[in-house]
């Protein structure tokens, strides 16, 4: 049976957030149109970011050596793009990863106005917008990814 054939059932988690198949199709394309948002960032995040960094482009080398953090500061940012990207897909670990992913921008937009200038200043922070919606919107998951920390404690 496939979603739109079982019947809706609405259980309120403990976070508050109702899961199980949403009573209006409004709903439904609310989670697609999130869902297709978390990968739109994760393409972005792997692909437009963390590569270049991770390949050593010239742009992304000359960028990190004129803030002087070097190849290591360049292959720990893009490292933890790519992580934030992967991360960005698994279900437990979307709230976080917006939020780290977040933070990260914030460290961006700061760089951005002490070594360059103010030049692309804004990126950062428009792109925190979207991060703080899958990050409010998934806080449900928050829960899930404690009980399983937990468990292997």
């Amino acid at each position: 049976m496939s979603e739109t054939t079982v019947p809706v059932t609405s259980t309120p988690t403990s976070a508050g957030t109702v899961v199980a198949g949403s009573a209006t199709p409004r709903a439904r394309g609310a989670r697609v149109a999130l869902r297709a948002l978390q990968v739109l960032l994760a393409l972005f995040y792997a692909f437009a970011s963390a590569l270049p960094k991770l390949i050593a482009h010239p742009s992304a080398a000359e960028s990190f050596d004129r803030m002087g953090w070097g190849s290591a500061g360049m292959y720990t940012i893009g490292a933890l793009e790519l992580a934030g990207a992967i991360a960005l897909l698994v279900p437990v670990l979307q709230s976080v990863a917006a939020v780290a992913l977040s933070a990260l921008m914030v460290g961006a937009f700061v760089v951005q106005l002490t070594v360059f200038d103010g030049e692309n200043a804004a990126t950062p922070l428009i792109l925190i917008v979207p991060l703080a919606l899958i990050a409010w919107a998934r806080r449900g998951h928050n829960t899930d990814l404690l009980r399983l920390v937990r468990r292997q404690g």
